[in-house]
């Protein structure tokens, strides 16, 4: 399984090293973490206050995404949509369209915004339109995560899509316990039915 995400302030990033850790924990699942390339120049990163990029984490290439059983994307809100940086990696998929190489690849995914209202679900629906264009088989974690769904006495971030969480305005909010844990369960959902998929075989 291949988690692949973007994260410019980090945010992101803490919730996929905590999905990968939840599906660490199914049996015969092989889980590895990639972080898609930065698109803006290090002098505006820098202008932005942006932390270094993780140095243990390798860059996704479009052509990995074929060796991968599922796929997950985490990525954070950009006026409501995906991210250049993500909406790139998927700009370079031409070639894996037209030869059906994603078709019946099922793929799941999670996001950041930095506020309430601001585009967990909007994100999320702009993802879906590159995985339907590839045939992909789009897995949402629904309400699986139970009461963790509707807790009304704290903020939290994420949709039945999947999981996420708020920054903040100026990115100072860090996920909290509840949408880690959120993160944490559908690491571990999405690979028992990624491992379903493929014992399944191929639906191609």
């Amino acid at each position: 399984l291949f988690y692949s995400y973007y994260s410019m302030y980090g945010h992101v990033e803490k919730l996929a090293r905590e999905i990968k850790r939840g599906a660490d924990t199914v049996e015969g699942v092989e889980v590895k973490l990639f972080q898609v390339a930065e698109t803006l120049p290090d002098e505006v990163l820098a202008k932005m206050y942006a932390p270094p990029k993780p140095a243990d984490i390798p860059l996704i290439t479009p052509n990995q995404l074929v060796e991968a059983d599922g796929l997950i994307f985490g990525m954070p809100t950009r006026f409501g949509m995906m991210p250049t940086q993500l909406k790139t990696l998927f700009d370079a998929t031409g070639r894996l369209w037209q030869t059906g190489a994603l078709v019946g690849k099922p793929v799941g995914m999670f996001t950041s915004t930095s506020g309430q209202g601001s585009g967990h679900e909007t994100t999320a629906l702009t993802a879906v339109t590159q995985f339907a264009h590839h045939g992909m088989i789009i897995v949402p974690v629904g309400y699986t995560f139970g009461e963790g769904m509707y807790v009304l006495d704290e903020i939290k971030g994420g949709s039945a899509y999947g999981a996420g969480t708020f920054t903040g305005r100026d990115g100072s909010r860090q996920p909290s316990d509840l949408e880690l844990g959120h993160a944490f369960h559908q690491g571990k959902y999405l690979a028992g039915i990624f491992k379903k998929f493929k014992l399944g075989g191929s639906v191609a």
